[in-house]
């Protein structure tokens, strides 16, 4: 920058040195402040920073070489009486500081971060601002102790008037979204949920800590379920939506896509965590069968029945759980006019019929559809009537086309008679017994093992090699 400095005038007055830099300062300052202003207009935590590096970071300092966390004068932090001892010597000096209450402000932070219960206690009793932002992070004391998993810290900053439901200025997350987002952080997730934090609070995108929970699993680095039922259980709202229409339900079905353009390992692993989350949203009162509205109110998003089904052989251990608790046969909103159960049934054995499947890996899918169809016929609320056989998605080859064929008739034929007795005793018996799991009830009950085998269709299937888990789409494998 070139400094284009004023005139000096020097004709008939004695010249001074002293003058010239006073008019040199008086006009280059004003430039200087407004350079500086411009910068922390632009970076408004410059100013917070700058505070902490030029006035009261020294306090902070001596605070954190009293605790022995710093400088040269290390001692054992678990001498907590001679600890406290030190810092009130040091306090009852520095109190007289015009930086005394930012410096101790910060340096509950700084204890809250690394959990030293006991120095913070004495920050607090002499007057550290439990809000106080870190100027960089704009997280005050209680979300940094959540953050660092200190829930003894993030008790007892609780019980001295922490705000509970404080959000930070630049993610507008809470204590309980922060603690809700990594497994490893469920003790301050509990207590946090124990002193009272609403559970369905949302922040400026409309997320509850339920979604942010949900959010932020992958089924792979992070695996919420523990987070997921703890928040379940404290009557988190499992229809909650956000202001672009996100669901739990619609993260979940966005995370079993996911799992279909994985690998085989990930897919694997992501299955097993969206098994277990979807039992808990279900038994907790989401419908999966509902498709999920946009935030147009038009557009409307597969379920994620539909989705499960219309994969049913990749994804055979959700589609089941979703039929085993009662999951609908059809769209629960838009109800068959949208799609039935055999339509994506029928139309996915198409599919992996035209993917030159070996005689192996097509009766093994063959297999699965038809457990999926009887399990309908068992556990669904309402089955549709089984649509016209024009609609039979068409083959090229007869060889594959004969099975689906030879599949629709036999269903067909079921459709004509009147349900079996036998079928009407194990629909009715089943709903007796609700809710899922109800084998041992089962096996409780004065009946024969071969009519006890007939109400747990499940059984048949679960030693079939990889029926119990996700699989990849073929060009993944």
């Amino acid at each position: 920058m070139t400094l284009c400095l004023p005139p000096l005038v020097t004709e008939g007055c004695e010249f001074r040195e002293d003058a010239l830099w006073l008019d040199i300062h008086d006009w280059l300052y004003p430039k200087r402040e407004e350079i500086v202003a411009q910068r922390e207009h632009a970076m408004p935590f410059l100013h917070g920073f700058r505070r902490i590096v030029y006035e009261y970071q020294p306090l902070v300092d001596s605070v954190m070489c009293v605790l022995g966390v710093e400088g040269e004068n290390q001692r054992r932090q678990d001498d907590e009486e001679s600890v406290s001892g030190a810092l009130v010597e040091l306090l009852d000096r520095e109190s007289q500081s015009p930086v005394f209450m930012e410096g101790i402000s910060y340096s509950l932070f700084r204890v809250s971060d690394l959990g030293l219960i006991s120095a913070a206690r004495v920050l607090l009793d002499y007057g550290a601002d439990l809000n106080f932002e870190d100027p960089v992070s704009y997280y005050n004391p209680l979300h940094i102790a959540v953050l660092r998993n200190r829930p003894d810290m993030v008790q007892m900053l609780i019980l001295r008037g922490a705000e509970i439901e404080k959000r930070d200025r630049i993610h507008e997350s809470s204590p309980l979204d922060l603690a809700s987002e990594e497994v490893d952080k469920l003790p301050c997730l509990r207590v946090l949920l124990d002193l009272g934090a609403d559970v369905n609070a949302k922040d400026k995108n409309g997320k509850t800590a339920l979604l942010h929970a949900l959010a932020s699993s992958d089924g792979l680095t992070v695996n919420n379920v523990d987070n997921i039922q703890l928040l379940l259980e404290r009557g988190a709202d499992v229809n909650a939506t956000t202001h672009d229409g996100e669901t739990p339900m619609s993260s979940l079905t966005f995370l079993v896509k996911e799992a279909l353009d994985g690998s085989a390992e990930d897919a694997k692993e992501i299955g097993r965590f969206c098994t277990r989350v979807a039992h808990l949203l279900i038994s907790h009162g989401a419908d999966p069968s509902c498709c999920l509205n946009a935030t147009d109110g038009e557009v409307w998003e597969h379920s994620l029945t539909y989705t499960s089904l219309e994969n049913f052989d990749l994804l055979f251990p959700l589609t089941t759980l979703l039929l085993q608790h009662g999951a609908s046969f059809i769209c629960s909103h838009h109800s068959a006019s949208d799609w039935t159960g055999q339509q994506l049934i029928f139309t996915r054995l198409a599919e992996a019929f035209g993917e030159a499947l070996d005689s192996a890996e097509a009766a093994d899918v063959l297999a699965k559809a038809e457990v999926l169809l009887d399990l309908a016929s068992i556990c669904s609320p309402v089955v549709p009537p089984l649509f016209p056989r024009s609609q039979l998605p068409a083959l090229d080859k007869v060889s594959t086309h004969q099975p689906l064929l030879e599949l629709y008739s036999r269903l067909e034929e079921q459709e004509r008679r009147p349900p079996p007795l036998r079928c009407l005793c194990r629909r009715l018996i089943r709903c007796c017994l609700k809710p899922w799991p109800f084998e041992e009830k089962v096996k409780a009950l004065p009946l024969p093992d071969r009519l006890k085998d007939s109400l747990l269709p499940e059984n048949s299937w679960t030693d079939r090699a990889g029926w119990d888990r996700f699989k990849p789409r073929r060009s993944q494998r």
